[in-house]
Order: structure tokens, then sequence, then C-alpha cells
């Protein structure tokens, strides 16, 4: 399928949603279908109040609309609930298209955190964009119960896990550093939501490293010099992070799932997190690391579990088998030119009266210009229209026999555009090679050769014997 992805978070934001969308990308894209991503990096952006390294789409709604008018796409997933993605679902709902949607972030919670909205509204909010969607993909069964406890409807909430890159994220040399051991470590985006404070306050032995970036990175620095911020490092980087780190810490309250808890354990190393969304479902009853309230000692008890454990928990998840959950939710939008497709569908059917007749002249024009300029054939025929067509207007016969020659002339060039409008659609679906394919352009080819013996044999028989 050609699968269209429209996203408000993207590079250069390094987060969960991003790092997930990629790695979606990457396995469909593996399993043979065509991604097209929609994001910011298309548009004029603006920064977000109060978090200005995520960028916002200034006014998207025109360019979304003809980006998915053009793209045609077989099936539409909208990642986020931000500018792109209301101006995607209102694409959708205006043409009764289905789509699909994402719960990533606790978007409610984040919020509240930042401008003290209620949850209430972010919620009401939340029910209406997904409310629409076919099928709300969420990362757990947690966020799941927690959402049907909103309003959500039961019934399209489908959990899609997540997965993690064992190749990049496996066991192996630490990252060179020299600080006093044990090592306590912390990865993400460093902001109020994070709940690093839990962490950088606790009372803990060793050294306590954070990896990322955010608008909390300034105070956190002033506040406890003692640690080491890293700012944001390439996987390759955090992969020697995690292996010279002696246990993860993940102080989060209010994260859908973690990917991070799942690159940390890949690499061998175990986790200190609350028993809360996230961690609860991504560590389970592994052993892998250790849930509890009290984090402190959550993070004293992890340095006693073997790195063998975790590395084995995080091989029970896959990103090929996250993308096959994706695709079998995904929902095939039916187009009015395809059996049962309705005529409300289509965005190019919406003109009527003059409007009507000059988009059709429009369009008209159009395709003359590009079979002129992409087929040879049809300027071949075209040059030979010039030189019959003046030809049967001088010759001394009947109006209907002038008529007949012009007739056959013109109904060679009809034929050659309907042939390749054939090739056209043929090619879009597919340049593989196919006998049913093969034999759709066959049929044109046998068209146009039969139109063009009818323009020989007229010719012959009305004009031959005034011209030979």
């Amino acid at each position: 399928m050609k699968i269209v992805i429209v996203t408000d978070a993207w590079e250069p934001q390094v987060n969960g949603v991003v790092r997930t969308l990629k790695q979606t990308r990457h396995e469909l894209e593996a399993m043979g279908h065509e991604v097209r991503l929609l994001t910011p990096l298309d548009f004029t952006t603006l920064p977000c109040p109060t978090y200005p390294d995520i960028r916002l789409a200034l006014f998207p709604g025109q360019r979304v609309r003809r980006f998915l008018d053009e793209q045609r796409p077989d099936a539409l997933h909208i990642a986020t609930e931000g500018p792109l993605g209301l101006a995607a679902r209102a694409w959708a709902c205006r043409l009764k298209v289905p789509f699909t949607t994402a719960y990533h972030t606790r978007f409610p919670e984040y919020v509240h955190a930042r401008i003290r909205l209620p949850l209430t509204v972010s919620y009401r909010f939340l029910r209406w964009f997904h409310g629409a969607a076919s099928a709300v993909l969420v990362p757990t069964r947690v966020v799941r119960e927690d959402l049907a406890r909103h309003g959500f409807d039961p019934a399209r909430l489908v959990i899609w896990s997540r997965g993690v890159d064992l190749e990049i994220f496996r066991p192996g040399p630490p990252l060179p550093n020299d600080a006093k051991p044990p090592v306590f470590l912390c990865v993400g985006r460093v902001a109020v939501e994070k709940n690093l404070d839990a962490f950088l306050s606790l009372e803990l032995p060793g050294t306590k490293w954070v990896a990322g970036d955010g608008p909390a990175l300034a105070d956190l620095r002033r506040r406890y010099p003692e640690a080491r911020f890293t700012g944001v490092l390439s996987q390759a980087e955090l992969a020697s992070l995690y292996n010279a780190a002696d246990v993860f810490v993940f102080p989060s309250r209010t994260d859908t799932f973690g990917l991070v808890l799942l690159e940390a354990m890949a690499c061998g190393c175990p986790v200190a997190a609350y028993p809360v969304s996230g961690p609860v479902d991504v560590i389970g009853d592994s052993d892998a690391g250790v849930l509890s309230e009290d984090l402190r000692s959550a993070c004293l008890q992890a340095l006693t579990i073997p790195r063998e454990r975790a590395r084995a928990h995080a091989e029970t998840f896959s990103w090929r088998a996250a993308a096959e959950t994706f695709v079998a939710n995904l929902q095939p939008i039916r187009y009015p030119d395809a059996p049962g497709g309705g005529e409300d569908v289509s965005p190019y059917k919406g003109a009527r009266g003059l409007r009507r007749i000059l988009n059709a002249w429009h369009h008209s024009r159009r395709g003359l210009r590009q079979a002129w300029r992409h087929e040879s054939a049809f300027r071949q025929e075209v040059t030979l229209a010039a030189v019959l067509l003046p030809v049967a207007a001088l010759l001394p016969i009947e109006p209907v026999a002038r008529l007949a020659l012009a007739g056959s002339v013109l109904l060679v060039l009809i034929v050659e555009l309907l042939n390749s409008g054939i090739e056209a659609a043929v090619d879009r679906i597919s340049l593989e090679s196919h006998r049913l394919a093969g034999r759709a352009k066959d049929y044109g080819s046998a068209a146009v050769l039969l139109a063009l013996a009818l323009c020989a044999t007229t010719w012959l028989t009305l004009a031959g014997p005034l011209l030979l």
C-alpha cells in the first residue's frame, strides 16, 4: 500500500514518538509498502509556547489538503494531535475516508503540568480528535484502560507495542569515562513532565548521568552541579552510555511506554522506575528491573540484577511485530473510481456548473500538453494530422466524405490518448512485469493499430482517386 503518516513530531526533535515513526517506516518499507511522511519540515513553523524545541506548522490546512489530494494514499495514519494532525483529520472527515490515529503522549497531563489546563478540557479535545478514527493505536494495556476510563470507545483502542534495534543497542564497550561507580543513568527529554527532580534529588552512591536536551536543562544543571549532563547523543554513543551505566533510572510518571527502557535493557542495563504506566507494561514480571514507589530503594535493588537478564527481556520486543500490528489496523481508503466507491469521496468531483466546465477545460489542455511532451507516437500522429486535415479541407469532395476523412484522423489521436492513459495507469500501479499488465498495454496498442488501419482505408477509398 501507499501509506501516508502525518506527524507534528519530527526531527530535530529526539524523542520516543520520532523514533517509533522512523522505525515503523523502516519496517513498513522492508515489508514492501510505500511510506510518505508529512512533517513540520515541509512547512513554515513557529515554536510551541513553553517548549520552543517543538516546532508547530503555521496554517498548514491548504498544503495538507493539496499533499493528500496529490498522494492519494491507500491508507492514512495521523500520529499526533497538532496542527498537521488536525488538518489531515479535517481532510479525511470532509471526504469521509477512514483513518487511524495513535496516542503516543499523555498530552493532558503534560499540558496541565505546564499551564495548569484542567484535565477534563484536554481529554474532551482528545475524545473529539480520536473519536472519528477507525482505530486508536495505544502503546500499552494500562494506557488503553486509562483512556477507556476517560470516555474513549474501548472497541477502537488497539494495543500497538514497540520494539528495539537489538543490533545497535546490545552489550558492548562502555563510553570512556572517569565516573565514580556505580553509575545511575537517565535518558530522555529534559522537561518538567519527565520528573527528573525525583531522580537527581535522591541520595545515591556513585554518579548520576542525564542524557538529553530540553527546556529544563539549564535549571537542572544549576541546581544539581554534581550530576553529569551529556546533552543529545547519537544512537551509537547512547548505546555506549547504556553499557557504561549500572542502573537505568526512569523517574517519569506520565510516559505511555518509554522506548529508552528497552534500549537500556538491550544493552544489559537493569531498570529502576515507579510502578506506573510504561514501566509496568515494559518490565512486567520479568525481573529485568525493579518497580517501587521508593525510587531510591529500586535503584539500589537494581544493582543486583544480572545484565544478562535485562538483555534477555529486551529480546522479546520486535519492531517487525509492531509494524505488522500497525498495518493490520489500517483502513484502506476506497476512492470513487474504485469498485464500490462513493461519489462524495473524491476531492476532484466537488465542482458544479460553470466551474466544472472550466475545470474540465483546464484538465483537457493539461492532458494534451502532457501527451505532446511524453508520448512520441502522439507527436508523430499530430504531425500527420497537421498535414492531412488541411488536405481534407481542400479536396473537391462531398461534405460527408470530407467529414469522414477528418474524423478518421481525429480518431487516431483519440485512441492514442486512451492508449497512453492505459499505459500510465498500469505503470502507476506497478512497474513490475506482469502478464495482465502486458495484456492491458497490448490491447491499447492493438486499438491504435486498428484506428490507423481505418484511417488509411478511409483515405485510400475517398481521397485516393483524387490524389493518386
